[in-house]
């Protein structure tokens, strides 16, 4: 019987990739193994070949990993790193991938943690997983039919978005599978915590990448019929009857450390125009209802909301602001954690959707301490907007920025869905299908970071229940969009 697997594996020099490979070796189910690197000089391992490539993610190295498979499967590993396969791992694997005729098989694992292996599961891969950054793991399963459709469609020549557009393009037609076992187990280099590492995508220094990683997204909206194009609708701002021209709103619960400086820094802002605060108190019990009373006491424009319901996310006590009668014509978010930069953050907003006649409008923030002082990585701009891919590229990325603000006859039409984390996200999805969004390039916001933040330290469950109901929301959007372009 031949054997059935040809692995690739990157390559530093590193004694623990001789141990790989003959973990690989040992299982008898591997016809060859390449070592992919940029230094040829590194000592040859018994058992494999060295394979000189230009990145681990380059186009030019997938299409190498297609020309040198010549078996049904290749493994792919993305990472020099410490590996340790599980029992009958291997066969596990390629058991999968043949019962399911899937294009890629990925698999939970452990993370080995001062010699302890704790359990790190991944999340099931839906049609709207089109984020750069879907953890598969580190051990990609390909099957040969999977790479030779990629390599039909044009693998283009990406220096650093040829895996992220493999993967895009076969699973224009095959499946991508999870197993969900720990299948082996690896050491984690990358320990910062979940607060920390959510804003790589938006680091400058990882521009050039995102600029290819937009550029492959593309290609593989069009090829779905889900590209959208200019022009985008503009909206009537002229539109409704309202006491106020604008409403600051935030939602809040048990925050009272944190809520009176957001307060403070919405009642030092200078209009030409009237305008209100309503915070939405979601029955918080740790005196924060008492802080908000100081300032409805004291100034007319704060307005303190508690619902009559205990069901309500972030997202239903904004539906709950937004349907109040004394909601200003545009809806301008405000976290309880954060503060504006300055007086004129509302004033700028409203401008701006009075001269670009849009539905929503989002700012750029930079990242603080409590203190106040800027921490890495500072200014987040969210540049890769431009008016002509922007929605587009938003099925991508993360987040779209902040903050945000809405024109608030369409927002109550629309509605945002009743969760407490990415209902901003779902909500400016379902609005750049259709309307204009405006954004600003200059920071209005401050994003306090501390411990007692949401997302500041998630665990790795709370990290994927966030991650899977983004890509539901990506998933609902897509689709939405095929069917709109197919109508």
């Amino acid at each position: 019987m031949s054997k059935p697997l040809t692995v690739f594996l990157p390559y530093n020099g590193m004694e623990h990739s001789e141990y790989t490979v003959k973990n690989f070796l040992k299982t008898g189910l591997v016809s060859k193994i390449y070592l992919l690197t940029s230094d040829t000089s590194h000592q040859e391992i018994e058992g494999a070949e060295i394979l000189p490539v230009e990145s681990i993610s380059s186009s030019s190295t997938m299409k190498k990993l297609v020309e040198k498979t010549h078996t049904p499967f290749a493994m792919f590993l993305k990472q020099d790193t410490i590996l340790e396969l599980g029992y009958f791992a291997l066969d596990r694997f390629l058991s999968v991938a043949d019962s399911s005729g899937a294009g890629m098989v990925y698999s939970d694992y452990h993370e080995i943690q001062d010699d302890v292996l704790n359990p790190h599961p991944v999340i099931e891969y839906q049609t709207g997983s089109l984020r750069d950054d879907f953890n598969f793991g580190y051990m990609l399963l390909f099957s040969k039919k999977g790479l030779e459709f990629a390599s039909s469609q044009g693998l283009q020549d990406f220096k650093y978005a040829g895996l992220y557009y493999l993967r895009l393009l076969i699973s224009q037609k095959y499946g991508l599978v999870r197993i969900g076992e720990f299948l082996y187990s690896t050491k984690e280099f990358d320990l910062r915590k979940s607060g920390e590492k959510q804003f790589d995508y938006v680091d400058p220094r990882n521009r050039a990448v995102q600029i290819e990683n937009e550029e492959a997204c593309t290609l593989h909206l069009k090829a779905l019929n889900a590209l959208l194009t200019p022009p985008f609708k503009e909206i009537d701002i002229t539109a409704g009857d309202f006491a106020f021209e604008a409403s600051v709103i935030i939602p809040v619960k048990n925050r009272v450390k944190t809520i009176g400086d957001a307060i403070e820094s919405v009642l030092k802002q200078k209009t030409n125009f009237p305008f209100n605060l309503i915070v939405v108190d979601n029955h918080s019990n740790d005196g924060t209802d008492a802080r908000i009373e100081q300032f409805v006491k004291t100034d007319s424009r704060v307005i303190r909301l508690v619902p009559g319901r205990k069901d309500l996310g972030i997202g239903g006590c904004w539906n709950f602001a937004v349907h109040h009668d004394k909601c200003g014509r545009f809806a301008i978010q405000l976290d309880s954690d954060d503060i504006y930069k300055d007086e004129n953050t509302v004033q700028t907003v409203v401008d701006l959707f009075k001269a670009d006649k849009c539905a929503m409008v989002i700012g750029s923030y930079r990242m603080t301490n409590v203190k106040l002082e800027e921490i890495p990585p500072g200014l987040i701009d969210h540049k890769e907007w431009t008016p002509e891919n922007g929605p587009n590229n938003a099925l991508r990325i993360n987040g779209l920025g902040a903050p945000r603000a809405f024109f608030t006859p369409l927002l109550r039409k629309i509605k945002i869905p009743n969760v407490s984390y990415g209902e901003d996200y779902a909500v400016g999805l379902a609005i750049s299908r259709d309307y204009k969004i405006g954004r600003i390039y200059d920071a209005i916001y401050l994003c306090r970071r501390w411990e007692g933040n949401s997302d500041a330290a998630l665990n790795i469950v709370q990290v994927n229940n966030h991650n899977f109901y983004k890509d539901k929301v990506r998933t609902y959007e897509l689709l939405a969009r095929i069917k709109k372009l197919s109508t």
